[in-house]
């Protein structure tokens, strides 16, 4: 048999990459449909047979993705534009939330800074990010994206965000080659229309990444807050040394992470949108 990742989902067949660098469209196996049916993302081991080519084997995935559906996700890239649509760091964090629940590792790029202005607030928000630790890049036209291009190395990566943040043109600049369809903002709803219609990866550096569909809504209702409060990348430290194990950072006393806001060592922006989060996922317990 041999070995490749899955590149393209088109009704029920697969492009796959296989480790010579050779790409054949294939088939999913009638008992693997009925067992699991193939990601985007997934490393498959492939076999030939009557002029045909079908996936026997899907390899132990390490996370996945329903919406969009892709399988070995290394990073999300939340494209956010810095106006129009308005930056929003409300949206970015509760995106973050969502991003370090499937265990994927969260980057941030900032888009149209072209369109900002030296003593815009938003770039002390983007410092904000950047001295929590998070990876942030800036782009706009005739800006040089080289760093973000060196981002997706050797990684598979999807893009979300804002519809209208402009993810695809992004993808455009980086490599017109992607011919991506794009749209212009929809001034009436002061947002964009979507318009890419399946989930593929792309060729970007030596890595790959898909484009995906903006997020016009995120449910909380069913996420873990103990869990989100463990795997929260900016509580990480501090909540080693909560007094308690199940400390949720919120009214426990002796908690390391309330006071890591209060002596600004924890992004006070941060935590205000955890606690925002944590209202809502308490009220989906209760319902």
């Amino acid at each position: 048999m041999i070995k490749g990742t899955i590149l393209k989902n088109i009704s029920n067949q697969y492009i796959v990459l296989f480790e010579d660098g050779t790409k054949q469209l294939c088939v999913a196996m009638g008992k693997l449909r009925q067992d699991r049916k193939p990601l985007v993302g997934d490393h498959v081991w492939v076999d030939e047979f009557d002029h045909q080519f079908g996936i026997q084997k899907i390899e132990e995935r390490k996370n996945y993705l329903i919406r969009p559906a892709i399988a070995n996700v290394d990073q999300a890239v939340i494209v956010m534009s810095s106006k129009d649509p308005d930056f929003s760091t409300v949206l970015i964090d509760r995106l973050i939330f969502q991003i370090v629940m499937a265990n994927i590792t969260p980057v941030l790029c900032v888009s149209k800074m072209d369109l900002v202005s030296a003593d815009d607030p938003i770039h002390e928000a983007i410092e904000d990010y950047r001295r929590s630790g998070y990876e942030v890049y800036v782009t706009g036209h005739d800006f040089d994206e080289n760093e973000l291009v060196e981002c997706f190395n050797d990684k598979i990566s999807v893009l979300t965000g804002q519809s209208g943040a402009g993810k695809s043109s992004l993808l455009n600049r980086i490599n017109p080659e992607f011919e991506l369809n794009t749209q212009e903002i929809s001034k009436a709803l002061g947002r964009g229309k979507h318009t890419t219609r399946h989930c593929e990866l792309y060729a970007i550096g030596s890595g790959w990444v898909a484009d995906t569909p903006g997020f016009s809504s995120l449910d909380f209702s069913k996420m873990d807050l103990l869990e989100l409060s463990h795997r929260l990348p900016d509580f990480k430290d501090a909540a080693m040394h909560c007094r308690y194990r199940d400390c949720v950072h919120l009214n426990e006393p002796g908690c390391e992470v309330k006071q890591g806001v209060e002596n600004q060592r924890i992004s006070a922006i941060r935590y205000q949108n955890y606690v925002d989060v944590a209202a809502l996922i308490k009220q989906g317990r209760r319902r």
